[in-house]
């Protein structure tokens, strides 16, 4: 039990460290571009503490830029208040013993899953932590003062030299409380056990042992945008197994995700890899596609693309799968909750979206969300280029409402013919007559279509479809906000998820309970978030390259 705290201990610590940073850099930056002429950015474009990683650790996670150089990022002191929580119990002062040597480097690694690999005592994870350092000496003084101060609280201290590196390390004082460090290579090292420090050295003295060697690391490594201030690299199989998860089909083996800074906001791009080509990549797009023209302003949210007949055979449905069972520890769906009125549909009305909608949209589409207030379900609408197959997708689904015992009716909107699929209900009320009753028939509609210039626009409703014949120019193709999003996406791309934080709040805190508590933890984060903009633009057979574009109120 005492190793199983003593590692929750220094996982907490490295996490809580990798999390802080990152969270940092995320909310905080938009302050800092409007409030701070300082540029911001990043010393290297790769962590150099990847030598001593092993090429099977799990996770690593790095800062690449002086921790002091965030502290412009700061509103609220979060980076002060970060540091003083690590050293109070130390001992140790930041700017007196830390502050004159660290270099422009933080790397947070989780090296192995089980350091002793004996099951019989539980898995026991190996954690590394590399800070970068100017001044060897300075560094050497520090590892040696926060050990003195150790030995004075009461720890055992073990000195041992290996492979020409002087080793520290206690395990007297409460095994939670446990710590090995040493200096090498331009590195201070700390880690939660003195073979975690040795396994690390013989990575640096073997090369072909570390992570910088390994030949999916150099791939995502090469794909690493300029000026990038932190990034994280996964070897999805172990991680998998760490979380005890089965991936049924682990056709991507290793991700890496980068933090850029935007004038606008902060971009977060990733990249999947595998050993061998799966499948060939969409075709991308070299600019917005047009039915984002038919989507108003007050969506929440919206997909744009090209070719929902091959989606389901693409690298990112292969991708998807991989993904929803990592989030959610099975085949479950879980984000498709975010699109709850279109699975309704499909649930409820018989209808196979695969099958008898993405089938036959060949061409340009958008689909959209928009929530109402007086609503809980939001509205849905469907742009789609009219290509050839669309008139026979259109009597498909007139077959499939007809069997569902709806109408198809046509009627004049504003002098624009419509389309809607009804349900006819009989409705009765008492007359002035005695024993006599008076019977209506009700149309409740169930979807509407019709045709603007060269596409055809689907709708839950009237309202809803009148909204985008009468205010054409009050689209999202029209928006600044979204225009400053999609702008940060490089291109061509694939298409554009596009989120409108405040008008989906409501709809994702419905349908993500998890989320309240999320918005408590990053309240900063959340109050100034404006819109999530995510794209994938990769186009190697071995790779899916994404994009997500954090822009924030300014």
């Amino acid at each position: 039990m005492s190793n199983v705290n003593r590692q929750r201990s220094f996982l907490g610590f490295v996490v809580a460290g990798a999390i802080a940073l990152l969270v940092i850099v995320i909310f905080g930056f938009y302050w800092f571009f409007v409030k701070s002429p300082v540029n911001l950015t990043a010393s290297s474009s790769q962590p150099g503490a990847t030598i001593f990683v092993s090429k099977l650790a799990p996770v690593m996670v790095s800062l690449l830029t002086n921790p002091d150089s965030l502290q412009a990022l700061e509103r609220e002191g979060e980076l002060s208040k970060l540091k003083t929580s690590f050293l109070a119990k130390s001992g140790i002062d930041y700017k007196q013993d830390i502050q004159p040597w660290l270099g422009n480097e933080i790397t947070l690694a989780v090296t192995t899953l089980d350091m002793d690999r004996d099951l019989e005592n539980g898995k026991q994870p190996g954690y590394l932590m590399a800070l970068a350092t100017n001044k060897p000496d300075k560094s050497r003084e520090f590892v040696e003062l926060l050990f003195s101060k150790r030995v004075l609280a009461g720890a055992n201290l073990t000195v041992e030299q290996y492979e020409g590196a002087k080793l520290l390390y206690d395990n007297s004082r409460s095994q939670q409380d446990s710590l090995a460090g040493a200096v090498v290579d331009g590195f201070v090292l700390f880690a939660n056990d003195p073979k975690v420090l040795r396994d690390a050295i013989n990575n640096v003295q073997a090369p072909d042992l570390n992570l910088n060697s390994f030949s999916q690391y150099q791939k995502a490594a090469q794909k690493l945008p300029k000026g990038s201030i932190a990034l994280a690299f996964l070897n999805l199989p172990t991680v998998a197994q760490w979380q005890g998860l089965e991936l049924s089909q682990p056709n991507y083996n290793s991700e890496i995700i980068s933090l850029s800074l935007n004038p606008k906001g902060v971009l977060a791009e990733t990249s999947f890899l595998t050993s061998s080509a799966i499948v060939p990549p969409s075709p991308l797009l070299s600019k917005p596609v047009e039915a984002l023209k038919y989507i108003p302003v007050s969506a929440g949210l919206a997909i744009s693309g090209a070719n929902l007949n091959d989606l389901s055979n693409s690298n990112l449905a292969q991708l998807w799968a991989q993904v929803k069972t990592a989030i959610s520890g099975s085949g479950t769906d879980v984000i498709s909750r975010l699109v709850q009125p279109l699975a309704d549909i499909q649930k409820s009305k018989g209808i196979d979206l695969q099958e008898d909608i993405f089938s036959w949209v060949k061409g340009e589409y958008a689909i959209a969300l928009l929530p109402r207030e007086d609503k809980i379900t939001p509205d849905w609408l469907f742009a789609v280029e009219k290509l050839e197959d669309v008139a026979a997708g259109i009597s498909r689904l007139d077959a499939i409402a007809s069997a569902n015992g709806l109408s198809t009716n046509s009627l004049n909107l504003d002098k624009q013919k419509i389309f809607a699929w009804t349900e006819l209900k009989p409705t009765v009320k008492q007359s002035d007559a005695k024993d006599r009753s008076l019977y209506s028939i009700e149309a409740k509609v169930q979807g509407v279509h019709t045709t603007l210039d060269n596409y055809e626009i689907f709708a839950s409703n009237l309202e809803t479809l009148n909204e985008v014949i009468t205010v054409k120019e009050n689209s999202l193709n029209n928006n600044r906000s979204f225009q400053n999003s999609i702008a940060a996406i490089p291109q061509p791309n694939q298409g554009y998820l596009y989120l409108d934080w405040k008008k989906s709040q409501p709809l994702l805190e419905r349908q993500l309970p998890v989320l309240k508590l999320l918005e408590v933890v990053g309240k900063p984060f959340f109050n100034n978030l404006r819109s999530l903009t995510v794209s994938s633009y990769g186009s190697e057979p071995e790779s899916i390259k994404n994009g997500l574009f954090f822009q924030f109120y300014q």
